[in-house]
């Protein structure tokens, strides 16, 4: 049972990073359409500047609503080349 746990911890961890989105997308989805579990903003139709301080907010805890906690944690280590990867991916 531990072999399966890890292995599957360790090919989440090889599918997040080769697409840094993926860990996004569970919550608002393939193109960013989604109101991630009923209280983010539908992140497609948020301008790429907008998004970028969004992430970059959340990191450094100025930025965020019932969700900041949560948003912290999966920005933590994220760097801007990632966050506007990602933007390039899924904003206007």
């Amino acid at each position: 049972m531990k072999k399966i746990i890890i292995a599957a911890s360790v090919l989440t961890a090889c599918v997040a990073f080769a697409n840094p989105y993926a860990k996004c997308a569970g919550c608002h989805g393939a193109n960013g359409e989604k109101v991630a579990l009923g209280k983010s903003k539908v992140i497609k139709d948020m301008t790429k500047a907008d998004f970028v301080a969004a992430l970059k907010g959340y990191q450094d805890g100025s930025y965020g609503g019932p969700m900041k906690g949560l948003m912290k944690g999966q920005v933590k280590g994220m760097d801007e080349a990632t966050m506007n990867a990602i933007a390039d991916k899924i904003a206007k």
